[in-house]
């Protein structure tokens, strides 16, 4: 077995054992993405230096008898909307395609204050404004379980780096479902933790309000460390939540006896497959053999979110990327006659398609006339989404449903109608509305692709949702594995 198919707590076991070390890792993990790269195309820019820099500092730290934590020397992947000091970031965008920020993200001091290995950042649908990583102005990225699909996206670089075993652990961005479909997509696992659990800062915003960084995986073991390590309040970032939070996987049990899962009749209705639907259900009954009882729920509003989500990201999306107009950084047009010309150009040569529409329809909705028909109706909504999974939560501990409604698509079948590709947000989009922690685990097969089974839970419940996955994960006997590319 390679190292780079290992989980992040065998490869830890083997470190503290000293059967393995940190530098034996990189370099594996190195050699796979050399292997593997030219079909996969998970990344933008690959770190070989400062992996190697990375992993002979836990080295040293072994050899000297210090203690190291869970994740030292382990590999990572980070999406390149998070900024790294000296390391390009680029929201895989024509406007920031040689901008090298000053300053790093929290959650990347965090990861670097862990010890982990920083392999390199991964590829994205522009300024994460996709459900397929083709919206990139770097490179297509393909599903490593077939690479004839798509990863999904907008964290699909994150997604496919881990199935490929590119990376043994990355860090993704979930907007509306950016962490979680692409974990469905390709296999693996992934958590989009409660907002203001995780700080912002240094994150390239798309929409404020529904940002979340978080992690993914091949274990919930892996996760639960991970997202232990980026966690917690920030004062660089005033939304972050003031609390304590636990050790995550420490905590980690098994036992769902009496634990009440909802199930959503809107999540299981029409437009979603029913083979998916199948395969989630088989899912929860296995729960519920162990002792979980299952409660039906109703979430009326689900069939209003995809329009409420997409007025509100919209908006904010234009307010946001209003900053790049070419003057201060980033790319700016060669040829323009005065100041607005220069503005029009810049932003019409350095933006995508995806990104242009979106911004288009965010300073429609915001503008005057516009405003309290669509997005103050939408503000509305997000409140009363917000009211039905607060009493949904009053009868059950968890809520399971399908994480996308079908399984990856091929390259190329979505990317000319925006609309179909909307239309696969529709399991993923209210989590973010509401503010709350989700996580999605693969649940079997359709086709030869993976399904995701998507748990959602009350605001910062991410140890009941892990303890939840980590059973199912217990009753299948196995982790997530790396593909065979």
């Amino acid at each position: 077995m390679n190292l780079y198919e290992y989980t992040a707590s065998e490869l830890h076991e083997k470190l503290v054992n000293k059967e393995v070390s940190a530098t034996e890792i990189a370099k594996d993990t190195m050699d796979r993405i050399n292997a593997t790269e030219e079909k996969v195309g998970s990344f933008v820019t690959i770190t070989e230096e400062l992996a190697m820099e990375n992993a002979k500092l836990v080295d040293e730290k072994i050899a000297n008898g210090e203690e190291i934590s869970k994740l030292a020397g382990i590999p990572i992947a980070v999406k390149d909307n998070i900024c790294t000091n000296g390391i390009k970031t680029t929201c895989s965008s024509k406007m920031l395609m040689n901008f090298v920020p000053q300053y790093s993200a929290t959650v990347y001091e965090r990861v670097l204050k862990s010890g982990m290995t920083v392999v390199g950042k991964v590829n994205m649908d522009e300024f994460a404004m996709g459900s397929s990583c083709e919206n990139s102005a770097v490179k297509v990225t393909r599903n490593p379980r077939n690479i004839d699909y798509v990863p999904g996206g907008s964290s699909g670089g994150s997604a496919s780096s881990v199935a490929a075993g590119q990376a043994t652990l990355s860090l993704g961005s979930d907007t509306g479902g950016s962490i979680r479909q692409p974990a469905a997509f390709t296999g693996v696992i992934g958590l989009k933790p409660t907002y203001g659990s995780v700080s912002r800062y240094g994150l390239v915003a798309f929409a404020s309000s529904l940002d979340q960084i978080g992690p993914m995986g091949r274990s919930v073991t892996d996760v639960a460390n991970l997202y232990t390590a980026i966690c917690g309040a920030d004062k660089l970032d005033a939304t972050t939540s003031k609390r304590e939070y636990p050790d995550f996987a420490t905590l980690l049990n098994s036992d769902v006896k009496g634990l009440r899962i909802g199930l959503p009749k809107e999540f299981f209705g029409e437009g979603v497959d029913a083979q998916i639907k199948e395969s989630v259900m088989t899912a929860i009954k296995e729960l519920e053999k162990k002792g979980a009882v299952l409660v039906n729920v109703s979430l009326p509003s689900t069939d209003y979110a995809l329009s409420a989500y997409y007025i509100l990201s919209s908006a904010e999306a234009s307010s946001n990327l209003a900053r790049f107009d070419g003057v201060k950084y980033g790319f700016r047009a060669e040829n323009y006659d005065g100041l607005n010309d220069m503005y029009e150009k810049t932003r019409s040569e350095g933006f995508g398609d995806e990104v242009k529409r979106r911004i288009m329809l965010g300073s429609f909705v915001l503008s005057s006339g516009f405003y309290d028909a669509h997005y103050n109706k939408a503000k509305l909504l997000q409140q009363k989404i917000s009211a039905e999974y607060a009493e949904a939560f009053k009868v059950c501990d968890v809520l399971a449903t399908p994480t996308t409604p079908t399984t990856a698509f091929k390259i190329g079948d979505k990317v000319s109608d925006p609309m179909k590709m909307y239309a696969g947000d529709i399991c993923t989009v209210t989590i973010n509305i509401a503010g709350l922690p989700a996580l999605s685990i693969p649940c079997g097969n359709v086709n030869g692709l993976p399904v995701g089974l998507q748990l959602i839970g009350a605001k910062f419940s991410e140890q009941t949702l892990l303890n939840t996955a980590f059973a199912y994960e217990k009753i299948m006997g196995t982790v997530s594995a790396v593909a065979n590319l």
